[in-house]
């Protein structure tokens, strides 16, 4: 509980809400303690170009609670300012975005669980937005 408290504490400036700003006390308590129940792996072409090849694109993991809503949790370098692990609301998604894997998590992991196995740092071999993907998805 106390390792929760501490990752909600130091990711707290990471998380927004596209349509509601910044979220913060409750609302950020409430979304990081939210279970998630379906987990989809994705992926999209890289900056602005239109093609996918291996690395050369962007990956996340888009998650669906109990009610209904759709969070993306991602990493990139700078996406974030005390975690490189940032979640976002998922409606602004664009349409290049491809479901790569799905996963039924039956509410056994949380939004918060799945930030903290993304990690807070970002290294471009080691520990980039793949590497996170992959992991949130095989917790």
């Amino acid at each position: 509980m106390l390792l929760l408290a501490l990752t909600l504490t130091l990711l707290a400036v990471s998380v927004r809400s596209w349509s509601e700003g910044n979220l913060s006390g409750a609302e950020l308590t409430r979304l990081y303690s939210s279970p998630v129940y379906k987990a989809e792996r994705m992926k999209r072409p890289l900056g602005s170009s239109s093609f996918m090849i291996g690395p050369i694109s962007h990956s996340g993991v888009r998650v669906t609670l109990a009610d209904g809503s759709r969070w993306l949790i991602h990493k990139g370098n700078n996406y974030g300012v005390s975690s490189q692990t940032v979640v976002t609301s998922a409606r602004h998604m664009s349409s290049d975005w491809r479901v790569v894997k799905v996963g039924d998590f039956q509410g056994r992991k949380t939004v918060g669980d799945f930030v903290a196995t993304g990690g807070s740092d970002y290294d471009l071999l080691f520990d980039n937005c793949h590497w996170a993907s992959i992991r949130m998805m095989n917790q």
